[in-house]
């Protein structure tokens, strides 16, 4: 998923690592931090791999602060680059379907193909139903009065599920109008 991330974030425009990593926080929000730890073999793979390069005449524009004894690197995304992004946006994986994978798609979602955005969403949608499933398992197994809060927790979980199932199965109409909500 971060290399996903960070061929459409570059995508958009060349970039160096820190800011980079800002805007891998602001698309992930709270639910994932990008560490520069994972961020930087990516960055290093992704190099190797010819879709991204150090782009020299934007690096040299990138002013470094008074304080760094270098100048930034600044990385482009190739033509392979593309390619790969746009493999990457057409043929999701397991992994797409769940939390972090999903919200790193779905950020994207304006430049994937419209049967890919069907798949994404229907295989979200399972992930769900089956958290939705164990979250009402849960629930019925605490009485009311047992652990007030921790019920509370999961039946505010179970509300969650449930309203991104209701927002998942609006989307998939929206995508496939003749597919119709099956939840």
């Amino acid at each position: 998923m971060l290399e996903l991330a960070i061929l459409g974030l570059l995508d958009e425009r060349p970039m160096h690592g820190y800011e980079l990593r800002k805007r891998l926080s602001e698309m992930l929000g709270t639910v994932r931090t990008v560490s520069f730890g994972s961020l930087y073999p990516t960055l290093r793979r992704l190099r190797q791999q010819g879709d991204i390069v150090e782009d020299a005449t934007a690096a040299t524009a990138t002013r470094p602060p008074a304080t760094a004894r270098r100048g930034r690197k600044t990385y482009r995304i190739t033509d392979g680059g593309k390619e790969t992004l746009a493999a990457l946006l057409d043929e999701p994986g397991a992994a797409s379907f769940n939390d972090d994978g999903f919200g790193v798609h779905l950020a994207f979602f304006d430049r994937t193909p419209g049967p890919a955005r069907v798949r994404l969403l229907e295989g979200r949608r399972r992930v769900l139903e089956e958290r939705r499933e164990g979250q009402r398992d849960a629930a019925t197994r605490t009485g009311p009065t047992e652990l007030r809060y921790a019920r509370q927790l999961t039946l505010l979980g179970l509300e969650t599920s449930e309203r991104e199932l209701r927002w998942i199965n609006e989307l998939i109409q929206t995508e496939n109008p003749s597919q119709g909500e099956t939840q």
